[in-house]
């Protein structure tokens, strides 16, 4: 009976057999069937078992893989298959004890070692199937960040995004081929590297931020202009507010009820990576920009349903969170209550009606219940003077 599953993957670097440990090698010399990109398949000796090129797009290949259960398996992937690869893909379509994976070196790893780089406090960015956009909220000056990107034309794609967004400054280490033979590492300007350069895949990018680019910033609050609106949005001042009573913690998910521009979705799919977002937005107009905003603003993971809720709330997986931002009715808040057990909910109230059904719920649900009242300078004649906003009535409460 074997010892190991039947699956084994295994993460092979540019130096092909010679970077594998003694582990990986023993389980290629008793696959019977290894399976991976023509590229990594190249970089083999000659062997016994079968060998089958993993199809492109990459999803067709799962069915393939599937096929060979029971017979012993290697699937080839690169550096570390678990670290924006493929291996988390794969995992998700075979039970726990049919496989095993003997990682090798990122090229995150190799990139920081070669640039003197501590990688813990460097960003890692998978963005060879991803927009460039993914990048935005962690422009800053002095940021440090390695990205893997799709092909050689990419770098230069690479260049134009940075200096589109005020960062021409940035320095670029163009990193080909990193552990191999053809192993190549150059350094270029953003604002002066052109799609004359010629470059070769496998490669990633690491970059030194700097320019005169706005930076998004660590904070819940962005500021307004930071989302296309038109005029019916959470202001910043109550946003932060309002993400602090949501309290977004890592693999959440949120139903944004309302979505306006979509601030309160974006700003909590902004807090950490693994959170999800649901918005739920009527109007076909708003809706169209919430999904422009949260695209150039790096988190185009977020969820979009155009309809009126509470119907278009019916089959959406159940939230953690709930924001209800405008619309509130009595049959909303009845059907968020009875869908979202368990969760945070959180209603800011305008209205006399809406403050009435909050007032009303908080009496029944308990939680907290808070008036904001915001003043801003603004001219009073040849003066100043407080200019005051309506006050919102802010209802937090766990269902």
């Amino acid at each position: 009976m074997d010892k190991h599953p039947w699956l084994t993957i295994i993460g092979l670097g540019e130096d092909g057999p010679d970077g594998l440990t003694s582990a990986s090698l023993a389980a290629l010399k008793e696959a019977e069937i290894v399976m991976g990109p023509a590229r990594h398949l190249a970089l083999l000796p000659e062997m016994t078992a079968q060998r089958v090129d993993w199809p492109v797009p990459f999803a067709e290949g799962i069915e393939q893989l599937l096929g060979f259960r029971g017979r012993r398996t290697v699937v080839l992937a690169s550096g570390d298959p678990f670290w924006f690869g493929a291996g988390s893909v794969l995992a998700r379509h075979v039970e726990a004890g049919e496989w095993r994976a003997l990682p090798g070196p990122s090229c995150f790893s190799l990139a920081a070692a070669r640039l003197g780089w501590p990688l813990e406090q460097t960003v890692c960015l998978g963005l060879h199937a991803a927009p460039l956009s993914r990048l935005r909220p962690h422009l800053a000056r002095g940021g440090r960040l390695i990205v893997t990107l799709r092909d050689g034309t990419a770098p230069a794609q690479l260049a134009a995004y940075l200096t589109g967004e005020g960062f021409g400054d940035s320095r670029l280490h163009v990193m080909q081929s990193l552990a191999g033979p053809g192993e190549a590492v150059s350094v270029h300007l953003a604002s002066a590297l052109t799609e004359a350069e010629d470059f070769a895949h496998p490669l990633c990018v690491a970059i030194e931020v700097q320019g005169m680019g706005a930076s998004m910033g660590r904070a819940s609050g962005l500021s307004d202009d930071w989302f296309d609106h038109d005029g019916q949005i959470t202001k910043r001042p109550v946003r932060a507010l309002t993400i602090s009573a949501l309290a977004p913690q890592p693999g959440e998910h949120l139903w944004d009820i309302g979505g306006g521009s979509g601030s309160i979705g974006i700003e909590w799919l902004l807090s950490d990576p693994s959170t999800r977002a649901t918005v739920i937005e009527a109007n076909a107009e708003r809706a169209a920009r919430i999904r422009s905003n949260a695209a150039r603003l790096g988190v185009d993971r977020l969820d979009l349903v155009t309809g009126q809720a509470p119907a278009a709330l019916e089959g959406l997986a159940p939230p953690d969170a709930v924001f209800i931002g405008g619309g509130l009715s009595e049959e909303m808040l009845e059907r968020v209550i009875a869908l979202a057990s368990g969760a945070r909910l959180v209603v800011n109230a305008v209205t006399l009606e809406s403050d009435a059904l909050v007032t009303l719920a908080h009496a029944r649900l308990g939680g907290e219940l808070t008036r904001i009242t915001l003043s801003e300078a603004a001219p009073l004649g040849a003066k100043r003077g407080w200019k005051t906003a309506y006050p919102i009535t802010q209802l937090s409460v766990t269902l």
